[in-house]
């Protein structure tokens, strides 16, 4: 029976576009759907950063295809959907990764940066699920996962339009679901607490005489875990959404945030 349970969560002969996966959390969920079985395809929108992801992916003993590609550019998307099915075969995994932030005072933030993060963070999204959605419905198989984030839930200051994506993503993972599951399509999300990425290596970086930067101290007495999340920590969540284990899962957000959405803080 184990036997039984363990070929649920295999992703052989499947094929995944993860989109922006050239690093962190994104390059992290690829290795684990890698790791299942999958072939990985990804996009850059930067040759540079494309040539190194293929180096890193190559450490790592994973064949990764890169394709540069603008995933707010919806022909440039179809292209891509086609070039990969050429390549791989068509998508049956399509994880929704690609996302910027712009941590600005919403009353200082421009109309045009606001509009660029939805793009990217929320826009993008259905213009890739747009472009994979025809052939799940043909083959009436596919994944869909999208990468919200505990703003999906909660605001915080510097933050409106990331929120405002992230709240919109959730939204249109229900949606899809709610669309697309009569083809036994599943649409699911998952929302990564704060990462210990490089990007964040600034902020939990010790002083000379060891203590904590103020908000990696937050952060801390924020999370029931205590203790930030590595990027690994999304792989089982990403195996799961993507694999036959969840064939009756459908917009659902699984929040991998060490239960910091569950805990109102620690007392000071």
């Amino acid at each position: 029976m184990a036997t039984d349970i363990l070929k649920k969560f295999s992703l052989e002969g499947r094929t995944a576009l993860v989109t922006g996966a050239a690093y962190g959390i994104g390059f992290a969920i690829a290795e684990g759907l890698a790791s299942a079985g999958a072939r990985i395809a990804f996009n850059c929108r930067d040759r540079e950063h494309l040539e190194t992801a293929l180096e890193s992916y190559e450490s790592k003993g994973i064949d990764a295809r890169g394709y540069l590609c603008d995933v707010t550019d919806e022909q440039a998307v179809s292209a891509l959907v086609s070039d990969i099915e050429k390549d791989l075969g068509p998508v049956d995994i399509l994880v929704n990764n690609a996302g910027i932030i712009k941590r600005i005072p919403m009353v200082e933030m421009s109309a045009a940066d606001f509009r660029e993060v939805v793009d990217i963070d929320l826009t993008a999204a259905f213009i890739t699920s747009k472009a994979v959605l025809p052939g799940m419905m043909e083959r009436k198989s596919g994944k869909i996962i999208n990468i919200c984030s505990m703003m999906s839930e909660l605001g915080r200051e510097t933050v409106s339009a990331y929120a405002s994506a992230k709240g919109g993503l959730k939204m249109l993972t229900r949606n899809i679901a709610s669309e697309y599951g009569k083809y036994n399509i599943q649409c699911n999300a998952i929302g990564p607490g704060y990462i210990a990425t490089p990007q964040t290596a600034p902020l939990r970086e010790r002083g000379a005489d060891g203590t904590r930067h103020p908000f990696d101290s937050f952060i801390i007495a924020k999370t029931p875990a205590e203790r930030w999340g590595d990027p690994e920590d999304l792989m089982g969540a990403a195996v799961f959404l993507a694999s036959g284990a969840s064939d009756f899962v459908n917009g659902h957000i699984l929040y991998v945030d060490g239960g910091i959405l569950s805990y109102i803080g620690r007392q000071p």
